[in-house]
């Protein structure tokens, strides 16, 4: 049966930065959706964007189960659609990528409402890492490196240590260029099925 997976884009992005992983997935028989989340600046909270990314799934995915993998506030917009918006119930397995799980200090250089979302100890995040039932019923990773310069301190991509995996690559936008990490990410989403409803 051929798996599934909606890609997750960041601040500043758009679904172009998955150019190199979609077109690795198709080849290993994944079909891929990437919806470009818009304005991604910042301008909208993270919660408007979580709503864009529900509308999308609603209109353009019709399996029942898929995978999501979220990049760097994609892993947070992603979070919310699924603890907020329903998403749990179709969500086989979330991935996230240098995503700031734990907010990030440079955030407090954004003074719009999704740069608010993504300070340490915002309401938005304070909110998501209340709730950590759904971190039993779903399949999560976080990967992330060690050495990310946007998401300082780099420890804050860490939400949960049993469910985090490092990667020593050098910069936080190569995590998405790195061989090692993408051979993960397939390994990860070719994993058998498992959910505890």
């Amino acid at each position: 049966m051929t798996q599934t997976v909606v890609l997750v884009h960041g601040i500043f992005d758009s679904s172009k930065v998955f150019k190199p992983l979609e077109k690795h997935l198709h080849s290993k028989g994944f079909k891929v959706y990437s919806p470009d989340l818009i304005p991604s600046n910042g301008d909208k909270g993270l919660d408007e964007l979580a709503e864009q990314l529900n509308d999308y799934i609603a209109k353009y995915v019709k399996e029942e189960r898929f995978h999501l993998l979220g990049f760097s506030m994609g892993g947070l917009i992603a979070r919310y659609y699924l603890q907020r918006l329903g998403g749990s119930k179709r969500v086989e397995r979330l991935i996230t990528v240098s995503s700031p799980h734990k907010g990030s200090v440079l955030a407090y250089f954004k003074t719009n409402r999704g740069g608010r979302h993504l300070r340490p100890n915002s309401s938005f995040i304070n909110d998501l890492n209340g709730d950590k039932d759904w971190l039993q019923k779903h399949r999560f990773k976080s990967l992330h490196t060690p050495f990310d310069l946007m998401i300082l301190p780099a420890s804050s991509s860490v939400l949960d240590a049993a469910c985090s995996e490092p990667f020593w690559v050098l910069l936080h936008p190569w995590m998405l260029q790195s061989k090692r990490v993408t051979k993960q990410i397939t390994t990860l989403l070719s994993e058998p099925s498992f959910r505890i409803d």
